[in-house]
């Protein structure tokens, strides 16, 4: 099996966190697309906030960039510090559903517990794990999960996936 055919849904996220012995706090909310929507309502959940990057090379290498919603990014020279093989592009929905089992909006590091093959390259950016608590969608954009930075990274390496840590933010 290649890709999310059957998507895993936000109880099953939850529960694969829970038979890790991860706690998370997962806070409903109306669906956010951008990032003024999330400020705008999600109140008080503390900790960095996300914004996901999905990405690929010209030679089909996918890449995951979590940084903090803040953040700005130089798509044009990131492949340099990312290892891509040439300049990237976003990926294309029908990708973002293959690999991650999500839809644009609601891209989320989560979405590696779909990645079953690891095509996906996770990239973390260094000042999003300042963080000692990040919110995530739990694969759907109509919730944010709050999760240590130590359990997020025990979650990526119990889907298979090596977390790599890197300052691409400006």
């Amino acid at each position: 099996m290649t890709g999310a055919t059957n998507p895993k849904t936000r109880a099953e996220l939850l529960a694969f966190l829970d038979s890790l012995g991860i706690a998370v706090q997962t806070h409903d909310h109306p669906p956010l697309y951008t990032v003024a929507d999330s400020q705008a309502l999600r109140g008080t959940i503390p900790g960095g906030h996300t914004k996901n990057l999905f990405l690929k090379d010209k030679k089909d290498n996918f890449f995951l960039v979590t940084v903090d919603e803040e953040a700005s990014v130089d798509l044009k020279q990131i492949h340099q510090l990312i290892g891509a093989s040439s300049r990237v592009s976003f990926g294309k929905p029908e990708a973002l559903m293959e690999l991650l089992g999500v839809v644009p909006g609601a891209v989320t590091v989560f979405g590696l517990i779909n990645d079953a093959s690891a095509r996906v390259k996770l990239v973390l950016d260094s000042a999003l794990m300042e963080n000692a608590v990040i919110n995530a969608h739990p694969l759907t954009n109509e919730a944010t999960t709050s999760i240590t930075k130590a359990d997020l990274l025990r979650f990526v390496e119990a889907t298979g996936h090596d977390a790599v840590i890197l300052k691409v933010s400006g």
